[in-house]
Protein backbone atom coordinates (compact mmCIF):
# COMPACT_ATOMS: atom_id res chain seq x y z
CA UNK A 1 0.00 0.00 0.00
CA UNK A 2 1.69 3.11 -1.22
CA UNK A 3 -0.33 6.61 0.47
CA UNK A 4 -3.37 4.85 1.11
CA UNK A 5 -3.70 2.87 -2.24
CA UNK A 6 -3.57 -0.71 -2.56
CA UNK A 7 -1.31 -1.70 -5.81
CA UNK A 8 -3.07 -4.54 -7.99
CA UNK A 9 -0.48 -4.48 -10.75
CA UNK A 10 1.34 -7.53 -11.54
CA UNK A 11 4.36 -6.70 -13.27
CA UNK A 12 6.94 -9.58 -13.29
CA UNK A 13 6.34 -13.63 -13.02
CA UNK A 14 8.31 -13.23 -9.37
CA UNK A 15 5.11 -10.75 -8.15
CA UNK A 16 2.91 -13.02 -9.89
CA UNK A 17 4.62 -16.04 -7.72
CA UNK A 18 4.04 -13.93 -4.88
CA UNK A 19 0.55 -13.28 -5.34
CA UNK A 20 -1.14 -16.74 -6.60
CA UNK A 21 0.93 -18.49 -3.78
CA UNK A 22 -1.91 -17.21 -2.07
CA UNK A 23 -4.29 -18.83 -3.99
CA UNK A 24 -6.08 -15.73 -5.22
CA UNK A 25 -5.59 -13.52 -8.28
CA UNK A 26 -8.79 -11.93 -7.91
CA UNK A 27 -9.13 -7.97 -8.53
CA UNK A 28 -5.68 -8.20 -9.87
CA UNK A 29 -4.27 -6.57 -13.31
CA UNK A 30 -1.43 -8.51 -15.16
CA UNK A 31 0.65 -6.69 -17.32
CA UNK A 32 2.72 -8.87 -20.10
CA UNK A 33 3.74 -11.91 -17.79
CA UNK A 34 4.33 -14.91 -19.43
CA UNK A 35 2.52 -17.42 -17.84
CA UNK A 36 2.58 -20.27 -19.97
CA UNK A 37 4.51 -22.23 -17.52
CA UNK A 38 1.96 -20.98 -15.03
CA UNK A 39 -1.10 -23.08 -16.04
CA UNK A 40 -1.24 -24.84 -13.16
CA UNK A 41 -1.32 -21.42 -10.46
CA UNK A 42 -3.85 -20.54 -13.30
CA UNK A 43 -6.23 -23.71 -12.64
CA UNK A 44 -5.87 -23.30 -9.07
CA UNK A 45 -5.93 -20.37 -8.20
CA UNK A 46 -9.40 -17.92 -8.07
CA UNK A 47 -9.11 -15.51 -10.87
CA UNK A 48 -12.29 -13.55 -10.45
CA UNK A 49 -12.19 -9.63 -11.39
CA UNK A 50 -9.16 -9.78 -12.81
CA UNK A 51 -7.83 -8.58 -15.95
CA UNK A 52 -5.00 -10.29 -17.97
CA UNK A 53 -3.24 -7.54 -20.61
CA UNK A 54 -1.11 -9.62 -22.99
CA UNK A 55 -0.57 -12.59 -21.09
CA UNK A 56 0.52 -15.85 -23.14
CA UNK A 57 -1.24 -18.46 -21.49
CA UNK A 58 -2.21 -22.44 -22.37
CA UNK A 59 -5.97 -22.45 -24.06
CA UNK A 60 -7.24 -24.68 -21.11
CA UNK A 61 -5.81 -21.95 -18.63
CA UNK A 62 -7.28 -19.17 -20.88
CA UNK A 63 -10.50 -20.68 -20.52
CA UNK A 64 -10.58 -21.28 -17.23
CA UNK A 65 -9.68 -17.52 -16.31
CA UNK A 66 -12.31 -16.57 -18.85
CA UNK A 67 -14.77 -18.25 -17.00
CA UNK A 68 -14.18 -17.47 -13.40
CA UNK A 69 -14.73 -13.78 -15.03
CA UNK A 70 -12.19 -12.26 -15.84
CA UNK A 71 -11.18 -9.94 -18.90
CA UNK A 72 -8.16 -11.64 -21.24
CA UNK A 73 -6.85 -9.10 -24.05
CA UNK A 74 -4.66 -11.79 -25.43
CA UNK A 75 -1.35 -10.65 -26.90
CA UNK A 76 -1.19 -8.64 -30.47
CA UNK A 77 1.09 -11.07 -33.07
CA UNK A 78 3.44 -9.46 -35.20
CA UNK A 79 3.85 -6.29 -33.39
CA UNK A 80 7.22 -4.88 -32.67
CA UNK A 81 6.22 -2.99 -29.36
CA UNK A 82 4.42 -4.63 -26.39
CA UNK A 83 1.24 -2.35 -25.94
CA UNK A 84 0.56 -4.11 -22.35
CA UNK A 85 3.89 -3.56 -21.04
CA UNK A 86 4.14 -3.01 -17.36
CA UNK A 87 7.54 -1.33 -17.06
CA UNK A 88 9.36 1.23 -18.41
CA UNK A 89 12.47 0.48 -21.30
CA UNK A 90 15.39 -0.02 -20.60
CA UNK A 91 18.47 1.14 -23.53
CA UNK A 92 19.84 -2.97 -23.60
CA UNK A 93 15.99 -3.53 -24.61
CA UNK A 94 15.41 -0.60 -27.07
CA UNK A 95 18.84 -1.39 -28.69
CA UNK A 96 18.35 -5.08 -29.04
CA UNK A 97 20.13 -6.53 -32.13
CA UNK A 98 22.50 -3.21 -32.42
CA UNK A 99 25.49 -5.56 -33.49
CA UNK A 100 23.71 -5.99 -36.99
CA UNK A 101 23.14 -2.40 -37.05
CA UNK A 102 20.42 -0.11 -35.30
CA UNK A 103 17.57 -1.36 -38.49
CA UNK A 104 17.31 -4.45 -36.50
CA UNK A 105 16.32 -3.07 -33.45
CA UNK A 106 12.80 -2.98 -31.55
CA UNK A 107 13.57 0.74 -31.74
CA UNK A 108 13.83 1.56 -35.62
CA UNK A 109 10.99 -1.31 -36.25
CA UNK A 110 8.69 0.50 -34.16
CA UNK A 111 9.47 3.64 -35.39
CA UNK A 112 9.32 1.74 -38.78
CA UNK A 113 6.00 0.57 -38.00
CA UNK A 114 4.25 3.62 -36.81
CA UNK A 115 5.32 5.36 -40.24
CA UNK A 116 3.37 2.37 -41.78
CA UNK A 117 0.16 3.24 -39.72
CA UNK A 118 0.23 6.63 -38.45
CA UNK A 119 -1.84 7.67 -41.35
CA UNK A 120 -4.08 4.85 -42.43
CA UNK A 121 -6.95 5.17 -40.42
CA UNK A 122 -7.11 2.02 -38.85
CA UNK A 123 -8.87 2.46 -35.68
CA UNK A 124 -7.03 -0.82 -34.08
CA UNK A 125 -3.44 1.19 -35.06
CA UNK A 126 -4.82 3.97 -33.20
CA UNK A 127 -5.91 1.99 -30.13
CA UNK A 128 -2.54 -0.38 -29.77
CA UNK A 129 -0.44 3.20 -29.42
CA UNK A 130 -3.00 4.51 -26.73
CA UNK A 131 -2.64 1.35 -25.11
CA UNK A 132 1.19 1.70 -25.19
CA UNK A 133 0.89 5.09 -24.73
CA UNK A 134 -0.81 4.84 -21.44
CA UNK A 135 0.84 2.10 -20.00
CA UNK A 136 4.45 4.03 -20.42
CA UNK A 137 2.48 7.19 -17.99
CA UNK A 138 1.41 4.55 -15.54
CA UNK A 139 5.04 3.32 -15.30
CA UNK A 140 6.40 6.57 -15.19
CA UNK A 141 4.50 7.24 -12.14
CA UNK A 142 5.00 4.08 -10.37
CA UNK A 143 8.73 4.68 -10.87
CA UNK A 144 8.12 8.33 -10.06
CA UNK A 145 6.84 8.00 -7.14
CA UNK A 146 8.64 9.97 -4.15
CA UNK A 147 11.16 11.21 -6.37
CA UNK A 148 12.58 14.98 -6.47
CA UNK A 149 12.82 15.18 -10.43
CA UNK A 150 14.35 18.15 -11.96
CA UNK A 151 14.15 18.14 -15.82
CA UNK A 152 16.64 19.08 -17.99
CA UNK A 153 15.82 20.56 -21.82
CA UNK A 154 18.16 21.74 -24.90
CA UNK A 155 18.33 20.98 -28.12
CA UNK A 156 18.92 17.29 -30.25
CA UNK A 157 21.66 19.26 -32.19
CA UNK A 158 24.13 19.59 -29.41
CA UNK A 159 27.39 17.88 -30.92
CA UNK A 160 29.49 15.27 -28.47
CA UNK A 161 32.72 16.70 -27.75
CA UNK A 162 32.28 20.77 -27.22
CA UNK A 163 31.95 22.72 -24.41
CA UNK A 164 27.94 22.89 -24.19
CA UNK A 165 27.86 19.29 -24.76
CA UNK A 166 30.77 18.67 -21.76
CA UNK A 167 28.56 21.56 -19.51
CA UNK A 168 25.61 19.65 -19.78
CA UNK A 169 27.06 16.71 -18.88
CA UNK A 170 28.42 18.09 -15.87
CA UNK A 171 25.19 19.59 -14.80
CA UNK A 172 23.62 16.44 -15.20
CA UNK A 173 25.90 14.87 -12.82
CA UNK A 174 25.79 17.12 -10.45
CA UNK A 175 21.97 17.33 -9.99
CA UNK A 176 22.13 13.41 -9.65
CA UNK A 177 24.85 13.71 -6.92
CA UNK A 178 22.75 16.27 -5.13
CA UNK A 179 19.66 14.19 -4.83
CA UNK A 180 17.94 14.82 -7.61
CA UNK A 181 16.05 12.59 -10.65
CA UNK A 182 17.35 14.11 -13.74
CA UNK A 183 14.76 13.51 -16.56
CA UNK A 184 14.95 14.53 -19.88
CA UNK A 185 13.55 14.28 -23.54
CA UNK A 186 15.66 11.01 -23.90
CA UNK A 187 17.08 11.91 -26.84
CA UNK A 188 20.55 13.39 -28.62
CA UNK A 189 22.65 16.45 -27.74
CA UNK A 190 21.84 17.84 -24.78
CA UNK A 191 19.59 15.52 -23.28
CA UNK A 192 22.29 12.64 -23.80
CA UNK A 193 24.46 14.88 -21.96
CA UNK A 194 22.66 15.28 -19.07
CA UNK A 195 21.21 11.37 -19.15
CA UNK A 196 25.18 10.93 -19.57
CA UNK A 197 26.08 13.27 -16.58
CA UNK A 198 23.58 11.46 -14.30
CA UNK A 199 25.34 7.89 -15.76
CA UNK A 200 28.45 8.55 -14.43
CA UNK A 201 27.73 10.42 -11.26
CA UNK A 202 28.87 7.56 -9.31
CA UNK A 203 31.73 7.30 -11.12
CA UNK A 204 34.94 9.11 -10.38
CA UNK A 205 35.23 12.85 -11.46
CA UNK A 206 38.26 11.71 -14.04
CA UNK A 207 35.04 9.31 -16.23
CA UNK A 208 33.54 12.20 -17.46
CA UNK A 209 36.71 13.59 -19.50
CA UNK A 210 37.64 10.05 -20.64
CA UNK A 211 33.94 9.26 -21.60
CA UNK A 212 33.74 12.41 -23.68
CA UNK A 213 36.89 11.50 -25.62
CA UNK A 214 35.05 8.15 -26.65
CA UNK A 215 32.02 9.70 -27.66
CA UNK A 216 33.52 12.26 -29.87
CA UNK A 217 34.77 9.78 -32.54
CA UNK A 218 30.71 9.72 -33.25
CA UNK A 219 30.01 13.02 -32.42
CA UNK A 220 26.37 12.83 -34.11
CA UNK A 221 23.49 10.36 -34.69
CA UNK A 222 24.35 11.78 -38.32
CA UNK A 223 25.27 10.17 -40.75
CA UNK A 224 24.73 7.29 -38.43
CA UNK A 225 22.91 5.97 -35.76
CA UNK A 226 24.79 2.78 -35.65
CA UNK A 227 28.27 4.25 -35.37
CA UNK A 228 26.54 6.54 -32.57
CA UNK A 229 24.69 4.22 -30.23
CA UNK A 230 28.08 1.55 -30.48
CA UNK A 231 29.85 4.42 -29.14
CA UNK A 232 27.14 5.36 -26.02
CA UNK A 233 27.53 1.28 -25.40
CA UNK A 234 31.25 1.45 -25.23
CA UNK A 235 30.92 3.99 -22.54
CA UNK A 236 28.61 2.00 -20.24
CA UNK A 237 30.55 -0.95 -21.01
CA UNK A 238 33.63 1.13 -19.56
CA UNK A 239 31.98 2.51 -16.57
CA UNK A 240 29.11 -0.03 -15.82
CA UNK A 241 26.48 0.06 -13.23
CA UNK A 242 25.57 4.15 -13.68
CA UNK A 243 23.45 6.42 -11.86
CA UNK A 244 19.95 6.47 -12.80
CA UNK A 245 17.62 8.58 -14.75
CA UNK A 246 14.72 8.90 -17.11
CA UNK A 247 14.46 9.64 -20.64
CA UNK A 248 11.29 10.03 -22.44
CA UNK A 249 11.36 10.51 -25.94
CA UNK A 250 9.27 10.16 -28.77
CA UNK A 251 8.45 7.89 -32.01
CA UNK A 252 7.24 11.25 -33.90
CA UNK A 253 10.46 12.13 -34.03
CA UNK A 254 11.99 8.61 -35.54
CA UNK A 255 14.81 10.94 -36.75
CA UNK A 256 16.10 11.43 -33.07
CA UNK A 257 16.85 8.47 -31.64
CA UNK A 258 16.78 7.77 -27.52
CA UNK A 259 20.10 8.08 -25.90
CA UNK A 260 21.75 4.78 -24.45
CA UNK A 261 22.75 6.62 -20.86
CA UNK A 262 18.92 7.01 -19.06
CA UNK A 263 18.39 4.29 -16.78
CA UNK A 264 15.14 3.92 -17.59
CA UNK A 265 13.29 4.98 -20.82
CA UNK A 266 9.39 5.95 -20.98
CA UNK A 267 9.17 6.40 -25.10
CA UNK A 268 5.55 7.19 -26.35
CA UNK A 269 3.98 7.28 -29.80
CA UNK A 270 2.18 10.33 -28.89
CA UNK A 271 4.35 13.76 -29.09
CA UNK A 272 1.91 15.67 -27.32
CA UNK A 273 1.14 13.33 -24.01
CA UNK A 274 5.15 12.87 -24.00
CA UNK A 275 5.84 16.39 -23.54
CA UNK A 276 3.17 17.48 -21.34
CA UNK A 277 4.18 14.25 -19.10
CA UNK A 278 8.15 15.45 -18.68
CA UNK A 279 7.29 18.67 -17.90
CA UNK A 280 4.60 17.69 -15.17
CA UNK A 281 6.56 15.26 -13.44
CA UNK A 282 9.54 18.11 -12.94
CA UNK A 283 7.89 18.98 -9.71
CA UNK A 284 11.63 20.11 -8.39
CA UNK A 285 12.23 22.52 -11.63
CA UNK A 286 13.14 22.72 -14.97
CA UNK A 287 15.84 23.78 -16.72
CA UNK A 288 16.64 24.77 -20.25
CA UNK A 289 19.98 24.86 -22.06
CA UNK A 290 19.57 26.20 -25.32
CA UNK A 291 17.80 25.02 -27.75
CA UNK A 292 15.94 26.00 -31.05
CA UNK A 293 11.92 25.36 -31.80
CA UNK A 294 11.37 22.25 -29.55
CA UNK A 295 13.03 23.86 -26.76
CA UNK A 296 11.12 27.27 -26.68
CA UNK A 297 7.94 25.16 -27.21
CA UNK A 298 8.73 23.37 -24.00
CA UNK A 299 9.77 26.19 -21.78
CA UNK A 300 6.38 27.90 -22.28
CA UNK A 301 4.46 24.62 -21.87
CA UNK A 302 6.27 24.61 -18.23
CA UNK A 303 5.24 28.45 -17.80
CA UNK A 304 1.31 28.05 -18.70
CA UNK A 305 0.77 25.78 -15.50
CA UNK A 306 3.05 28.35 -13.53
CA UNK A 307 1.10 31.15 -14.79
CA UNK A 308 -2.48 29.79 -13.94
CA UNK A 309 -1.44 27.99 -10.77
CA UNK A 310 -2.80 24.86 -12.09
CA UNK A 311 -0.50 22.40 -10.62
CA UNK A 312 -0.12 24.12 -7.29
CA UNK A 313 3.02 25.52 -6.35
CA UNK A 314 5.12 27.16 -9.43
CA UNK A 315 7.94 24.56 -10.53
CA UNK A 316 11.19 26.60 -10.42
CA UNK A 317 12.65 27.25 -14.41
CA UNK A 318 15.95 28.11 -14.84
CA UNK A 319 17.09 29.20 -18.47
CA UNK A 320 20.67 29.07 -19.05
CA UNK A 321 23.13 31.14 -21.61
CA UNK A 322 21.73 35.01 -21.07
CA UNK A 323 23.05 35.47 -24.64
CA UNK A 324 20.57 32.88 -26.25
CA UNK A 325 17.68 33.39 -24.49
CA UNK A 326 17.93 37.56 -24.94
CA UNK A 327 19.30 37.53 -28.34
CA UNK A 328 18.98 34.54 -30.64
CA UNK A 329 15.92 33.62 -29.02
CA UNK A 330 14.20 36.18 -27.04
CA UNK A 331 12.07 33.87 -24.93
CA UNK A 332 13.49 35.63 -21.43
CA UNK A 333 11.78 38.57 -22.03
CA UNK A 334 8.53 37.37 -22.72
CA UNK A 335 8.74 35.11 -19.91
CA UNK A 336 9.96 37.47 -17.13
CA UNK A 337 6.85 39.73 -18.46
CA UNK A 338 4.38 36.76 -18.15
CA UNK A 339 5.72 36.19 -14.53
CA UNK A 340 5.34 39.93 -13.64
CA UNK A 341 3.30 40.02 -10.26
CA UNK A 342 2.04 36.66 -10.34
CA UNK A 343 3.83 33.90 -7.70
CA UNK A 344 6.06 32.35 -10.76
CA UNK A 345 7.80 35.74 -10.97
CA UNK A 346 10.06 34.28 -7.71
CA UNK A 347 10.61 30.92 -9.43
CA UNK A 348 12.32 31.76 -12.53
CA UNK A 349 15.66 32.93 -13.25
CA UNK A 350 18.12 33.32 -16.13
CA UNK A 351 21.68 32.43 -15.62
CA UNK A 352 24.71 32.38 -17.78
CA UNK A 353 26.19 29.30 -17.22
CA UNK A 354 25.06 25.53 -16.03
CA UNK A 355 28.03 26.17 -13.16
CA UNK A 356 24.94 27.95 -11.09
CA UNK A 357 22.00 26.06 -11.68
CA UNK A 358 22.95 23.73 -8.70
CA UNK A 359 23.01 27.11 -6.33
CA UNK A 360 19.93 28.90 -8.03
CA UNK A 361 17.63 25.93 -8.25
CA UNK A 362 18.27 24.96 -4.58
CA UNK A 363 18.01 28.56 -3.37
CA UNK A 364 13.97 28.33 -4.77
CA UNK A 365 13.54 24.94 -5.34
CA UNK A 366 10.87 22.47 -3.86
CA UNK A 367 12.11 20.58 -0.99
CA UNK A 368 9.18 18.16 -0.95
CA UNK A 369 7.81 16.35 -4.42
CA UNK A 370 3.99 17.06 -5.22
Amino acid sequence: MVNGYVDTEIETLAEFDRVASRGSLGGYRIQSVNLLERTFALLSADTSAAVFLGCPMEPDAAAKVRADGALVFPPVPDLPFDPYRGLLYSPEELFAGLSDGYGATPDCQAYTWFQETKADGDVFSSMLRSLHDDAVSDALDEHLAGARVVGVMGGHAMARGGPAYRGAAELGRALTRSGLTVATGGGPGAMEAANLGAYLAPAADEALPEALELLAEAPSFEPSVTEWARAAFAVRDRWPGGGESVGIPTWFYGHEPPNAFASHIGKYFANAIREDGLLARSNAGVVFLPGAAGTVQEVFDSATPNYYGSRGEPAPMILVDRAHWTEHLPVWPLLHALARGRSMESRIALVDSVDEVADVLASMGRTEPN
